[in-house]
């Protein structure tokens, strides 16, 4: 499993770096950055999960 950011989307709420700190980071902006790329832990799926749950905006998929 994999994380994708859409940065498009993203309109810095923060609710993934701030429930997902090891995986989620802000820029200058409050825009989210993503701190892992490549295939994911299973403790990191379901932290990915949890931020992709409570992103207001959909801009976080977890993907196979």
């Amino acid at each position: 499993m994999k994380i994708k950011l859409d940065l498009d989307k993203c309109q810095g709420h923060g609710r993934c770096y701030s429930l997902s700190p090891d995986l989620f980071d802000s820029d200058d902006l409050g825009n989210a950055v993503l701190l892992v790329t490549g295939e994911l832990s299973d403790d990191q799926v379901a932290q990915a999960t949890l931020a992709a749950n409570n992103c207001p905006e959909y801009a976080i998929e977890v993907i196979a």
